[in-house]
């Protein structure tokens, strides 16, 4: 009933880890688990390669991981697939419970849905977000939702407990159950999104097609949050900021794209150096004037291909 795909790129023993509890609790679920190695060079791969129930595509290089989820989407053929993280574990009912939800008469009208993630300690993550808009993200980026009074401000649902099931516009990417019939109808994730904001573009496109997005509470996973993109900082936040920017000419009127382009890369790096300066990162800072250095380079060679 429902094919796993896991993307993975240098996540270590994580990747093992998960797997292990696909094949723990999967049994009798799922019909396949696909790891799609964007290039890892950890050896990482290698830990589950031989394993019997495994799937493994290895790419060579680091694709993204918008494309090589779809790469692993297109070895589907249940009518369920569920996207998750290597940095994830799941549990008895992590599957069923999301399973049987989706197969309910009355649930026809979901496509996506997500269960409860508990972190390293031991607590509910608030993952759920709103569909940004130039408004939340510039609090979110900004750091605005941080003050009193201004949390749920941003994008992110961090004002709601994510203690009881509800409708919600996105779940979080690190466990996305969806229905293959809408995904392949939407056309997948937009490969243009390197990593981030593929999920939100893809639950977007979805909820213009009539179906919804879901959070339950009735089962949860153990969730590490980071995986690869930990160990690449200042790179993780290059592709947030140009995956945020994508994201914004591709669904605002172009007015309220370039406002928000012009904030993430005139205003922001600044308010940025402050957070971490205050917060004594001097590392935050190091990575932080590297990440706009790579976006700046980015939309100059951008321009420059356009103008030609």
């Amino acid at each position: 009933m429902i094919d796993i795909v896991i993307v993975n790129w240098n996540t270590g023993f994580l990747l093992r880890e998960c797997v292990n509890s696909v094949l723990k609790y999967g049994e009798g679920q799922i019909d396949r688990l696909i790891v799609v190695d964007n290039g890892s060079t950890d050896g990482s791969i290698d830990l589950v390669g031989e394993l019997s129930g495994v799937d493994v595509i290895r790419v060579g290089i680091n694709l993204g991981f918008a494309a090589a989820c779809n790469l692993g989407a297109k070895q589907a053929y249940s009518p369920y697939i569920l996207f998750l993280n290597p940095d994830t574990l799941i549990e008895s009912t992590s599957l069923s419970v999301p399973l049987a939800f989706m197969e309910k008469p009355e649930n026809d009208g979901i496509g996506i849905c997500g269960i409860q993630l508990i972190n390293e300690q031991g607590s509910v993550s608030r993952t759920c977000a709103k569909f940004p808009t130039v408004g939340s993200l510039l609090a979110s980026s900004l750091g605005l939702d941080k003050f009193p009074g201004l949390r749920g401000s941003g994008v992110l649902m961090d004002d709601w407990d994510h203690e009881t099931s509800k409708v919600v516009d996105q779940v979080i990417g690190a466990f996305f159950f969806i229905r293959r019939s809408i995904f392949e109808t939407v056309g997948g994730f937009d490969e243009r999104f390197f990593v981030y904001f593929e999920e939100v573009d893809l639950s977007l496109k979805v909820k213009k097609s009539g179906l919804d997005s879901c959070y339950l509470v009735d089962t949860k996973a153990f969730h590490v949050g980071g995986g690869s993109s930990s160990k690449v900082k200042a790179h993780r936040l290059f592709y947030s900021l140009r995956s945020r920017i994508l994201y914004g000419f591709k669904n605002f009127p172009i007015l309220h794209a370039c406002f928000l382009a012009g904030i993430t890369t005139i205003v922001e790096p600044f308010t940025r150096i402050i957070w971490c300066a205050l917060s004594g990162d001097m590392l935050g800072v190091k990575n932080t004037w590297e990440a706009y250095r790579m976006l700046l380079k980015y939309i100059l060679k951008t321009l420059r291909n356009e103008l030609k």
